[in-house]
């Protein structure tokens, strides 16, 4: 196993907390305070989130999938442990972690475009959160 496995394995989980706490706050925090406050007061706690999370959060998805690519190439040797149980819980995580990246890159689209509707962004934001934590018990039962 390569000598970076511990860094690699390090900055791909750090990532991952930092990506799925981000999408969890915004759904089980942020959406909860739509009753407390007006819509307009809303809007601009929820631009000023956005705002914030747009300046770091392509850097963390990058580095995500990168740290991933790496891990998978280490941990099954190009595609070699495709057959065992261990490649195929890894085959399907990656499978939904690139339909994260999918709907994270749409969900970037549609806010650059201006077409990001808060039904939209509510949906996006479920999806991925729903995605993400299947893909965390993916990864624990990987090693069992």
């Amino acid at each position: 196993m390569a000598a970076w496995y511990p860094l690699i394995l390090l900055l791909h989980l750090a990532c991952a907390i930092l990506f799925v706490g981000a999408v969890a706050f915004e759904v089980l925090v942020l959406e909860s305070l739509h009753r407390q406050f007006e819509p307009a007061v809303m809007t601009r706690i929820e631009a000023a989130v956005m705002a914030r999370a747009r300046r770091f959060m392509p850097v963390v998805v990058a580095l995500l999938f990168l740290s991933g690519f790496a891990l998978f190439d280490i941990r099954c040797n190009g595609f070699a442990c495709i057959g065992s149980r261990f490649g195929w819980l890894l085959a399907i995580k990656v499978a939904l972690a690139f339909g994260v990246l999918a709907v994270f890159v749409t969900a970037v689209r549609a806010a650059m475009r201006g077409t990001m509707d808060p039904c939209r962004f509510r949906r996006t934001h479920h999806l991925v959160l729903g995605l993400m934590a299947a893909i965390v018990v993916l990864a624990k039962l990987m090693f069992y």
